[in-house]
Order: C-alpha cells, then sequence, then structure tokens
C-alpha cells in the first residue's frame, strides 16, 4: 500500500509533538516520577499507538492494521527486556535517580533517529534482494537461541561496544552536575557523565535493533508500518521504565516468551524466503510451494505467547514466594525444638 506524504508529515509532526511535549512538561525539570504518575502517562502513550492503529486498520484496512498491532505488540515486549539493560547502565553508571528521565529520553531519540535510518536500510534490502529475508530469519533464530541461555537478560554487561568507544573519546568530569550535559571542572568547560549515559543507552537500544528491526520485517513489509510501530513503541519507554522498574524481576519467564517469538518470526521470514526463492543453489532458483504464516496467525501467536508469559511468570514468583517461606517456616519449626541456652 502506498502511503500519501501527508499520512507521512502527520506522524511524523505528531511524533516531535509527544518528544517536545515530553521534554517540556516533564523532562526539563528534573524529578523521580511518582508510580502513579508513571502508570498515568504509560497508559496515555499505549491509548495513543491504539488509536493511532485503529486508525490505521479504518484508512487502510484489516490487513495493514493486523500488521501495525502484530509488530507494536513485539516491539513494545523487546522494549521490556531492554528495560533490564537499561537499568543496569543506570547503576553502572550510578546515575541520580532523578536525573534518569533526561537520560533515558535523549537515549530514545537518538535510538528512533538511528532506527530509522536501519529501517529505510532495510526495506531497501529487502525490496531489492529477497535472500536477505533468509539472513533476517537467521539472525532471528540465533538470538532466540541466546535469550533460551540462562540469565541472558539480566546478565548483559553495561560495557558493550558502545559504551567503550564513548568512554574513550568523550572526555567527562568526575561527578555529575544536576542534569546538565556540561560543567564548569577546574576552571574549564567538559561534558558530564550524562552525556556519556546518554550515548550509551541510545547506542545500546541501537544494537537491540539487530534484532527487533528483523523481527518486524518478518511481519510487514509497509516501510510506514515498521516506522510507527517502532517509534511507538519507544516513545512510552521513559515512562514504562520508572512504572516497571521494581517488577522486572517478576517476570521470570519473558526471555522464553520472547526467544519463541523471535523463532516463530524468523521460521515465518525463512517460509517467506522459500515463497520468494531465486537462490542458484536452492531449487535451481525457482521459488518453493511452501505455506505462509499469515499476519492474523501471527498477530494472535504473539498474543497468546506474551499472554502466557505473563501468567506462567507471576504464578512461577508466587510459587517460589510460597516455597521459601515454607523452607522458613521450616527452619523456625526445627529451631524451636532445641533451647539455645541448654535448659530442659
Amino acid at each position: 500500500m502506498d502511503v500519501s506524504p501527508l499520512a507521512w508529515a502527520l506522524t511524523i509532526l505528531g511524533i516531535l509533538a509527544l518528544l517536545l511535549f515530553d521534554f517540556f512538561f516533564h523532562v526539563r525539570t528534573a524529578h523521580t516520577p511518582t508510580l502513579g504518575e508513571a502508570a498515568i502517562w504509560s497508559a496515555i502513550y499505549v491509548g495513543i499507538a491504539i488509536l493511532y492503529g485503529v486508525g490505521v486498520w479504518l484508512l487502510g484496512g484489516a490487513a495493514l492494521g493486523s500488521e501495525y498491532f502484530a509488530g507494536y505488540i513485539t516491539e513494545k515486549a523487546l522494549s521490556v527486556d531492554n528495560l533490564f539493560v537499561f537499568l543496569i547502565i543506570m547503576a553502572s553508571f550510578k546515575v541520580p535517580r532523578a536525573d534518569q528521565q533526561k537520560a533515558l529520553l535523549f537515549g530514545i531519540v537518538f535510538s528512533l533517529l538511528a532506527r530509522t535510518a536501519f529501517i529505510f536500510l532495510g526495506a531497501a534490502l529487502v525490496n531489492s534482494y529477497a535472500f536477505v529475508f533468509y539472513i533476517f530469519g537467521l539472525i532471528l533464530l540465533v538470538t532466540a537461541g541466546q535469550m533460551l541461555r540462562p540469565g541472558t537478560a539480566k546478565g548483559r554487561s553495561a560495557n558493550n561496544i558502545i559504551v567503550r568507544l564513548a568512554k574513550r573519546f568523550l572526555r567527562t568530569s568526575e561527578t555529575y552536575d544536576s542534569d546538565r550535559l556540561l560543567t564548569v571542572d577546574r576552571g574549564r568547560r567538559v561534558m558530564t557523565p550524562m552525556l556519556l549515559v546518554m550515548v550509551a543507552i541510545g547506542g545500546t537500544d541501537v544494537l537491540f535493533a539487530l534484532d527487533s528491526i528483523p523481527a518486524i520485517f518478518g511481519l510487514t513489509r509497509s516501510v510506514f508500518i515498521v516506522f510507527t510501530a517502532t517509534a511507538f513503541s519507544l516513545l512510552g519507554l521513559r515512562q514504562l521504565y520508572f512504572l516497571i522498574d521494581g517488577l522486572l524481576d517478576r517476570l521470570i519467564y519473558l526471555s522464553y516468551g520472547l526467544a519463541a517469538i523471535l523463532a516463530f518470526i524468523g521460521v515465518k521470514l525463512i517460509l517467506h524466503a522459500l515463497h520468494e526463492n531465486n537462490l542458484p543453489f536452492v531449487n535451481d532458483a525457482q521459488p518453493l510451494q511452501v505455506p505462509e504464516i499469515g499476519t492474523g496467525v501471527s498477530l494472535s501467536v504473539i498474543a497468546g505467547v506474551l499472554i502466557i508469559t505473563v501468567i506462567s511468570s507471576l504464578a512461577g514468583v508466587r510459587l517460589h514466594a510460597a516455597r521459601a517461606e515454607g523452607h522458613a517456616g521450616g527452619s523456625r519449626g526445627n529451631g524451636s525444638k532445641t533451647d539455645p541456652a541448654g535448659r530442659d
């Protein structure tokens, strides 16, 4: 489907307006959001994304609407996994709680710009070379396998290549100066660690795009849908960070759910690649008559996997807590049989 320049312009203006509103009304003055504030604004941003999807559904048709929602849900789920690393970065750089909002917002803006470039590059490759679907599918299958390793999300390091390069080339002061990017240190104007944190968050999120962009291209070929689903999934990430900061540990099976989703999309991409095959060493460059997975099935599988993941995670946490309480109770009961003072 061809999207009119007006639709592109209105969408981009709307995204810019949301970013500016976020900065001037929430981030410009450093403060720590309350749980209620984070919950309300997270709900508002999710609501905006849903309303936009309804508009896509009504104006572009059910197929395009389904692709948008499948892409948005997938990107949002992957962004939750990214928050584990954001927490590690914030702790590693000892960012004051009140100043974390600004670091997150600027890092997200940088990521959005970089991902937009990736999206157009990916679209050019997909439209020119059918074999790219094989590559995207293999990337997702490898990523899914890596996510099945124990402690994948929490074990990720904040000291990745982006952070190491930033530390090497960006000379900063030793201490923060509120949320300022520049300060005066020993009579010299230097950068504060806040700039380093923004680069670390934005750069790390760009690395995550190496699996999230192929994932959404596995759900839609529309550049407009890829861009909008990615943008709206990132817009509410700052609020989501403060909302589920203390709840991430309860999503104990999140990596398994995301691995299942990425593996499913990886298989879908490879099936599509076989259906449009032109590689000379595969079936003599002739397409294979293999079944393809529709968008409706994809949306149902993604939503179903996420629901099962959340429910099983919460149930698993309760089960572990009950077992821990039972062991603690048993230990107290055994200890009470012996008088610590040695009395009869």
